[in-house]
């Protein structure tokens, strides 16, 4: 078993040639910078409710998954379900795809930003004037690519067909619409609304897309309380964007080396994080 990598927020071990073990941990990262101060049971939150989502989504596009069960992976593993329950799966081992693919269904985060500078959306002008968090007529996909180093960098959608082919590129952005449709109107049911969400993709051994890393959880997310959505306004979130205000408002964001966080902002953080799952899956 060798470690590959220790993430922002995921270790990631090989266990064989098509095998590796994905364990998310209670770290928080904001602003492109991991914070000191770990997040209680943010990992279980956030790899529970991949699992869910991705169980539901099966149908639309297979998945990574191979199991959540600890007997089934190495001893290391498995003789320490204090550490790992809950918060370890057991994957395919993927060719993963270089980018990120958002799927933007208000006007909020960078799309936000663009239109205030430019008086547009993805390049496209708009005649009629748009709210800040106003509902989109349609969803829009704005892909990335990620760098070794530094932030990811926001391309066009003519780059990424140049770049993967127009006929996988178009395949792919089908799938995120229809992965964003079903998991947006099962949130809409329990009183959430998914304002944007990226996705990840890599090829199997067949050289066949399915879907990876992570899907629908709040680090992936912005997720907003439906009762209190109103344009206009930043709604209610139950994601991290509660770190990111504090940070913000305390001139920390983005700074280095990372502060630590106060104790009253780890536990609204941790609630947060456990109430989104509870709500979304209707599970403790």
């Amino acid at each position: 078993m060798i470690k590959l990598q220790s993430g922002k927020v995921r270790d990631i071990y090989q266990v064989s040639e098509t095998e590796l073990v994905i364990v998310t941990t209670d770290r928080i990262s904001a602003f492109d910078v991991v914070l000191p101060t770990a997040i209680e049971n943010k990992g279980i939150a956030l790899n529970l409710l991949s699992l869910y989502w991705f169980e539901r989504t099966k149908n639309i596009i297979s998945n990574h998954i191979l199991s959540a069960d600890l007997a089934d992976m190495p001893a290391f593993f498995a003789r320490r379900p204090e550490q790992f329950k809950n918060r370890t799966v057991l994957v395919k081992k993927l060719d993963m795809l270089p980018y990120e693919f958002i799927v933007r269904g208000y006007m909020f985060g960078s799309l936000w930003t663009e239109y205030q500078n430019t008086g547009r959306i993805c390049g496209q002008s708009k005649e009629k004037p748009i709210k800040l968090a106003q509902r989109l007529e349609q969803p829009v996909i704005t892909p990335s690519v990620k760098n070794d180093t530094g932030h990811d960098e926001n391309i066009t959608l003519e780059r990424l067909r140049d770049e993967l082919g127009s006929e996988d590129a178009d395949a792919i952005c089908d799938i995120c619409m229809r992965l964003y449709q079903a998991c947006y109107e099962h949130a809409l049911k329990r009183g959430i609304l998914i304002a944007d969400t990226k996705f990840e993709f890599g090829r199997d051994k067949d050289g066949r897309f399915v879907l990876g890393d992570e899907i629908c959880t709040p680090d992936s997310s912005r997720f907003w309380a439906a009762e209190d959505w109103q344009e206009g306004t930043s709604p209610r979130s139950y994601d991290k964007q509660f770190v990111r205000d504090w940070l913000i408002r305390n001139g920390l964001n983005g700074v280095k080396p990372a502060p630590e966080l106060p104790r009253e902002v780890v536990e609204i953080t941790s609630a947060l994080y456990q109430t989104c799952y509870q709500k979304l899956t209707g599970r403790e």
